[in-house]
């Protein structure tokens, strides 16, 4: 690998821990300034908000910089979101600004790689990539909740400059204080990621040109019979693990009695699962073999159900290791489905743009549906219940409809599964 791939690497190791060390400490500032339980939920969505509002314009203007200088920036915006957190704006809305120069880092991140390496090095680019994501949410996570955890928070808060009052009295903001370190570090890496020399191309003067072309690729993933498939499943799957971040941390203070700083080592646990069934099954599953996951999301649904019977940690830990495992073997090779028809009716960067959007809007729908539920006084309990039945219900539907494509559509769908099948052969 080149060595700008390693900087690339490390900047976003960065960024990627810093969002989800912030996420537990924006739900801790919530909670000890009174927030009503809704508004801590809320978190999720709002993060999501620009991937879905932008998503047309952000892939043109990663395209018409240097991906170094698009991430730069997109640090540069997460900084100000946190400096909004510390000096009094509402965390919903300083949230909402770091998910959008998260929105503006996505296809700059994926962008570069393609630039950067020969396309007989992106498999495992992406392995890496994905893999090193995986660790900093893990991470960060962790991070997040012992840093406003009383030991580490005592000692932040007792640093002290003479003369100057800083206004940080929280443990959620010398948090905060921290993390913008973190963005800082990550922008450092921004700067030294190489030039690769490929010709930027220039943002349309009127940016609604951009809308036609990228609803015309929406219509043509979601009619494609396997990308249909394929989309929908992906999109629940990042619909439910973009809000499970928040599930994990309510339920662990309702059902076990946990502080943010003992839940938040729960939410590591999935990641860990999901990392475990993502590894095997890269390396059980094959390409056109990817429908045949489908049962896992129906198991996922029933499963969060499930945990409201759970009272006990040692219980609750495998249990969740388990529930993030189903969800790495199914999002792996319905990802690489999505991404090799994707990449075979539009190209990848359209492709991936396209993706986002749709994700980015099942978190936002299912995270509202939890907030709304929540806000209308109903407990954590059934909250779970009504998300995990929705999940099961949706995924019980995806497969039907899979299952009618075979049934109406045999010749198109086998003809579409050959070439994926071959494709697998050869890359």
């Amino acid at each position: 690998m080149k060595r700008g791939f390693y900087t690339i690497m490390s900047a976003q190791f960065f960024s990627s821990l810093a969002d989800n060390a912030l996420f537990v400490a924006a739900v801790e500032l919530i909670r000890i300034s009174g927030g009503a339980e809704w508004q801590r939920a809320a978190l999720v969505p709002m993060f999501a908000l620009f991937y879905v509002v932008l998503a047309p314009f952000v892939g043109a203007f990663a395209d018409s910089r240097p991906k170094g200088e698009v991430m730069f920036i997109s640090n540069a915006i997460k900084v100000i979101g946190c400096l909004m957190m510390l000096f009094g704006t509402h965390p919903l809305l300083s949230y909402a600004i770091v998910g959008l120069g998260a929105a503006a880092y996505s296809p700059a991140k994926y962008g570069i790689l393609t630039e950067l390496l020969p396309s007989s090095q992106l498999v495992k680019a992406n392995g890496w990539i994905e893999g090193l994501t995986i660790a900093s949410i893990i991470l960060g996570v962790l991070v997040g909740g012992q840093l406003v955890g009383p030991f580490a928070s005592e000692y932040l808060l007792s640093f002290d400059l003479p003369f100057i009052d800083t206004g940080i009295d929280t443990a959620p903001e010398s948090t905060i204080l921290v993390l913008i370190v973190f963005y800082g570090l990550a922008a450092w890496f921004n700067t030294r990621i190489p030039k690769t020399g490929v010709a930027m191309r220039e943002l349309p003067k009127n940016l609604a040109a951009l809308l036609p072309d990228f609803w015309g690729c929406n219509t043509k993933l979601w009619k494609d019979r396997l990308g249909q498939i394929s989309l929908s499943t992906t999109t629940l799957f990042w619909g439910v693990s973009g809000n499970l971040r928040y599930i994990v941390l309510a339920w662990s203070a309702a059902a076990l009695g946990y502080s943010t700083t003992q839940a938040s080592s729960l939410v590591g646990v999935v990641a860990i699962g999901t990392a475990v069934g993502a590894v095997v099954a890269s390396l059980r599953m094959k390409l056109h073999q990817a429908t045949l996951v489908m049962p896992l999301g129906i198991a996922m649904g029933i499963l969060v159900m499930g945990m409201n019977f759970i009272d006990n940690v040692w219980v609750a830990a495998p249990f969740l290791i388990l529930l993030g495992a189903l969800g790495g073997f199914l999002v792996v090779p319905m990802n690489a489905l999505l991404q090799h028809r994707g990449h075979n009716l539009m190209g990848a960067g359209r492709s991936i743009a396209v993706q986002n959007f749709n994700e980015q809007a099942c978190i936002l729908l299912l995270g509202g549906l939890y907030s709304f539920s929540t806000g209308m006084g109903m407990s954590a309990f059934g909250a779970i219940t009504a998300f995990g039945f929705v999940v099961a219900s949706f995924m019980w539907l995806i497969k039907r409809w899979h299952d009618r494509n075979l049934r109406e559509h045999s010749e198109e769908v086998n003809r579409l599964l050959d070439v994926a099948k071959n494709d697998n052969h050869h890359g």
